[in-house]
């Protein structure tokens, strides 16, 4: 073989084999496995799902972001209209975890002790006893938060930060997992307290839950009448435990988050507390809260990184209740829905 018939041959050597690998690519299905095992996880999630299903009709969302809060170790307001079930699925969501719940109902003359507790004299030893307060429990449902004044708002502070309560001196510690669960209504002013920004800003979430829609509207009365006499509350079945609800969230700060989406999230918090719309933008604690959010919400999709949908997917709910409007804006109509969604666009979507 001359010079250029070796040439010609090399030629289509080199030329051939890359169509050929190329098809057989193209061919093949590609599997990428993930770093951190999530199956389990996906599986307890979609296990959550279908039991709240069996009652709940349509709130999607709202039972994807409880779950998530659930995930990142978060609190959860849930505000909305009487009557769209946010008590129900708060209740409910609580039974299909295998943990102690309780309620408090809040109401203009409720004291901190009846939260809390108090110490007690014990007239056998003369000795004060501290006798727990219903905040002592692992999913506490707080309905109509925003009934309860000032001092009695003041008290969850504590608890809902660092997970403990400080009594005459002594430090209680709250057994894991520890979340509060709490609804508001939007309308109704009346005998209503505003909730401080120190305590809004301790809820990772804060959830709008609207009417259903029609065809819904329809599911709901069909199987309220389906159900009879037979209550919400014994048709769901606990799927999760604390040992598993520890395991998960162990798998959750594994989660990867590459640079570029930590410089995302610093972004956009940081844009809100200059923007010109905004009296108060979201604090330290927001950017935490959508990042760990994030890597619930990968992690739900089977993913173990964080992409910058997730993100996005983070943000109303977490910044919603965070960011206050300068006043104009508020008597413009403008949202902070609104404002959230100029950030997004105003930053460059990292690739």
């Amino acid at each position: 073989m001359d010079h250029n018939q070796e040439k010609d041959h090399q030629e289509d050597q080199k030329n051939q084999p890359v169509e050929a690998v190329s098809n057989s690519e193209n061919n093949q299905d590609i599997n990428f496995s993930n770093r951190i095992p999530l199956d389990e996880l996906r599986t307890a999630v979609q296990n959550l799902k279908d039991q709240l299903s069996k009652v709940i009709i349509g709130q999607k969302d709202f039972v994807e972001l409880l779950i998530v809060g659930l995930l990142a170790d978060g609190h959860v307001l849930i505000e909305g209209v009487p009557g769209i079930a946010k008590t129900v699925t708060a209740k409910l969501f609580a039974k299909s975890i295998k943990t102690n719940f309780s309620r408090i109902q809040f109401t203009p003359d409720l004291m901190p002790s009846d939260v809390l507790g108090t110490s007690i004299l014990n007239a056998n030893s003369s000795e004060f006893e501290f006798k727990p307060g219903p905040i002592f429990s692992n999913i506490v449902l707080i309905d109509e938060i925003n009934r309860a004044p000032a001092k009695t708002q003041a008290a969850l502070f504590e608890v809902m930060e660092e997970r403990q309560v400080t009594i005459d001196g002594k430090e209680y510690k709250m057994e894991p997992p520890f979340m509060v669960l709490a609804t508001q209504n939007p309308v109704e002013q009346e005998g209503t307290y505003a909730l401080p920004e120190a305590q809004l800003d301790r809820f990772i979430f804060k959830i709008k839950v609207d009417y259903p829609s029609l065809e819904e509207e329809v599911l709901i009365l069909q199987s309220h009448h389906e159900r009879k006499s037979k209550k919400p509350i014994d048709i769901i079945e606990a799927v999760i435990t604390p040992e598993l609800l520890n395991k998960y969230r162990s798998q959750l700060r594994d989660i990867i988050i590459e640079e570029k989406i930590i410089n995302y999230i610093a972004q956009l918090v940081t844009k809100t507390r200059n923007h010109p719309h905004l009296f108060l933008g979201g604090s330290p604690r927001a950017s935490i809260s959508i990042m760990n959010a994030s890597k619930a919400f990968a992690a739900i999709n089977g993913r173990d990184f964080v992409t910058p949908e997730d993100v996005k997917k983070s943000l109303n709910p977490v910044l919603g209740h965070r960011i206050i409007l300068t006043p104009d804006k508020e008597m413009e109509g403008m949202t902070t829905e609104n404002v959230i969604e100029m950030i997004v666009k105003s930053i460059e979507i990292p690739r």
